[in-house]
């Protein structure tokens, strides 16, 4: 993911207000993310653990959304729809966006089971078991990252009236 500024980030929120966007509260470490490394940037609101922020690149742009929890977590063991991670698959919660514009005014949302702590990066970052891995351990790894961006960005697409 390209290193964004703070303005760029509150620039990319589409299903908030401005004031809203004005008032969202930053992630404090900002400074030593390892971009390199991120898919996304999700942090919770620090005031409300319900409520939380997601930044994802969306083709030719940045688009950030916010993110409000339905529940803590479902209750059992499930796979986050975003990484399809096997191992990781407790402290999934469902997770509602409000929709951009005036659908999003109307009411209109979109959900998913994602992992709570947003930890998506470094789960398809991990190394395979050799089932999962077989011959090439490198390329299930890549073909892992390529699928989270996918499915990040068709999420971000759909919040942003994109897709």
């Amino acid at each position: 993911m390209q290193e964004l500024t703070e303005k760029q980030i509150r620039n990319s929120f589409v299903n908030a207000s401005r004031r809203e966007v004005a008032q969202l509260p930053l992630p404090n470490d900002l400074d030593t993310c390892d971009w390199d490394n991120l898919d996304l940037l999700a942090w919770s609101d620090p005031r409300d653990r319900r409520r939380s922020f997601v930044v994802a690149p969306a083709r030719e742009r940045v688009v950030g959304f916010i993110l409000t929890s339905t529940q803590s977590n479902i209750g059992k063991r499930a796979m986050c729809v975003w990484c399809e991670d096997i191992k990781e698959t407790s402290e999934v919660g469902m997770f509602s966006a409000k929709l951009a514009g005036a659908a999003g005014r109307k009411g209109d949302t979109v959900a998913t089971l994602i992992h709570s702590d947003f930890d998506c990066s470094r789960f398809v970052r991990r190394q395979p078991t050799p089932m999962e891995g077989g011959d090439d351990p490198e390329q299930f790894i890549e073909t892992r990252i390529a699928r989270l961006r996918e499915h990040l960005e068709g999420f971000a697409r759909k919040v942003a009236g994109l897709a």
